[in-house]
């Protein structure tokens, strides 16, 4: 039996059931391979007083230390976090309040690697951990991880530290291996593992009936993504602007909200934009499947989900060239990848809109990836890792 540690500081709660979810179905498709046994260490960092105050963070502070979370055994340290310091003290806090949770779990049953989900702030704490233990640390590279901790002046450092001494090296995609490569480590030490997805839920439906379900006649774009800056989402505002009878769902929460519904009024299609807000992972199926196309214009990437969701839907995507659009945009069927301009996206999407391509074949670009092949991967990977340690 492996004895695998989970360590995830974006993981789901009750208090936020979307937050980290791709990590919780790899490590629940993980933990129903046999041979495997997995617990998961998913610290909640909390701002010091009076920020900790709000709601928010008063519902994340109240939740279980220890929790049964679907089927998997959850360990919720909380760590502080202290504003203004541009994350530059989140690993040592980390650190601290990561201690004492798993010489706990340790004590209760040795676990034999740990396998951390992220580059930042989870790889430059594992590393160190995985020594205390004396156990192989994996750690995996996601997209802003990299783009945006491992080239920040207070954290870049300690994400090159944790590529160079890590045991073993993951990247969502090609383009997210070479990114991690540019820290300072050959590339051939990182292997690309993919994302999965539930082909089961996410296949294609009677798309017009699922727009008339939401109220939408006539073609229908979705961006998914958290607002803010970096996913683009004004870019597709002003790409469905140009774009006559085209409705428009932006789905996802973040401080752009204000300014996208502005964006919108100011260009006379306040009528055609719905900002949706988050919307539940299992009502994403009929969402993705009501619509024509999908369109994210993000800046940068590492192969997100939701390209990955949509075109499972059978829902050709339009996305820029960032992180690993090239592994998903395999064929015209999938969509186009096009430069972050409301022209260039318009453009886009127009061609699909006009000749819509068939929703198998569109899905046929993703039919690889599933949730049993990505936990199959990790099998390997992290059994590699032990073994190695094992022999010496």
């Amino acid at each position: 039996m492996m004895h695998v540690l989970t360590l995830s500081s974006l993981f789901p709660d009750a208090t936020r059931p979307n937050f980290g979810i791709f990590v919780e179905r790899q490590t629940a498709a993980l933990a129903q391979r046999p041979g495997v046994s997995v617990r998961v260490a998913a610290p909640i960092g909390l701002p010091i007083w009076p920020l900790a105050g709000s709601p928010r963070f008063r519902a994340q502070a109240a939740l279980p230390e220890r929790e049964d979370w679907h089927g998997l055994d959850v360990s919720r340290p909380r760590f502080v976090t202290l504003p203004g310091t541009a994350g530059r003290f989140h690993v040592s806090a980390l650190m601290h309040a990561l201690r004492p949770c798993l010489d706990r779990l340790h004590a209760e049953q040795p676990f034999d690697v740990i396998d951390a989900s992220f580059f930042f702030p989870d790889g430059p704490a594992a590393v160190p951990l995985g020594r205390r233990y004396g156990v192989p640390v994996s750690v995996k590279a996601r997209g802003a991880d990299i783009h945006l901790w491992g080239r920040a002046s207070a954290t870049r450092r300690q994400v090159a530290r944790a590529a160079e001494c890590a045991d073993g090296l993951l990247a969502v995609s090609d383009a997210m291996a070479r990114d991690v490569a540019a820290l300072g480590v050959a590339r051939s030490r990182i292997r690309v593992h993919h994302t999965g997805v539930d082909q089961t839920r996410f296949q294609p439906i009677d798309r017009d009936a699922a727009k008339a379900a939401l109220g939408v006649a006539g073609p229908l774009v979705v961006s998914l993504g958290a607002l803010i800056p970096r996913k683009g989402h004004h870019v597709v505002v002003e790409a469905v602007a140009r774009l006559p009878g085209v409705t428009l769902m932006i789905v996802g929460e973040g401080p752009e909200r204000e300014a996208l519904a502005a964006r919108a009024q100011r260009l006379g299609i306040a009528d055609r934009v719905r900002l949706t807000g988050g919307v539940a992972h299992a009502d994403l199926p009929a969402l993705l499947g009501a619509a024509d196309v999908m369109a994210l214009a993000s800046v940068s990437e590492g192969l997100a989900n939701a390209w990955v969701e949509a075109l499972a839907c059978g829902t050709p995507i339009v996305i820029t060239p960032a992180g690993g659009a090239g592994d998903v945009v395999t064929s015209r069927a999938a969509g186009r990848i096009a430069e972050a301009d409301p022209q260039a996206f318009a453009a886009a999407i127009g061609e699909l809109l006009h000749q819509p391509p068939d929703p198998y074949a569109v899905r046929a670009a993703v039919r690889d990836f599933s949730w049993a092949a990505n936990a199959a991967a990790l099998h390997s990977h992290l059994a590699e890792l032990v073994g190695r340690r094992a022999a010496g």
